[in-house]
């Protein structure tokens, strides 16, 4: 399974609404803005419900810290992955350091940082939201049957009985 960034299908969308967090006088970071870029699963018809947060600095070119993050239960990764295994499990829940990805010296600091922001439960709500954007693309590009029918931002209006 490979991860793309957001922005590259939904430009617009993640320039507005792209977590950055300001840290000042952190013993454990350095002061400065950290950006939280979220990558999704490209694969169609895959269903991982999973970001990827690759964490970047104005300071540095690359990534400091890739951090993966699944918002469901343990027993929808058994199901998902076809059996109940502790530690894959526990690489699809996180928010856990990506084992696969390059970290650098901050990245344990920051993994307790995406840890500290997905106590948000609006900024987890829109996670959701833009991975079920990011996978109906990504399937309906591909040709492949979406399994995330979006729901309607405004419940529809009810039809009212007309009366004789």
């Amino acid at each position: 399974m490979f991860y793309a960034p957001f922005y590259e299908l939904f430009p617009e969308l993640a320039r507005r609404e792209t977590r950055s967090v300001t840290i000042k006088n952190d013993p454990s970071l350095p002061d400065g803005e950290y950006g939280l870029l979220e990558a999704y699963c490209n694969e169609p018809g895959c269903d991982c419900r999973r970001v990827m947060f690759n964490i970047f600095t104005p300071d540095r070119p690359e990534a400091l810290a890739v951090v993966a993050y699944g918002w469901e239960s343990k027993s929808f990764y058994a199901d998902w992955f076809g059996r109940y295994d502790p530690d894959i499990i526990q690489q699809m829940q996180g928010p856990i350091l990506n084992p696969d990805s390059p970290q650098s010296e901050l990245a344990p600091a920051l993994v307790q940082l995406v840890d500290y922001v997905l106590k948000d439960e609006a900024y987890v709500a829109r996670l959701k939201h833009h991975y079920r954007l990011f996978k109906q693309k990504v399937n309906e590009q591909a040709g492949y049957p979406s399994r995330h029918r979006l729901r309607r931002s405004k419940p529809k209006a009810k039809k009212r009985k007309r009366r004789k």
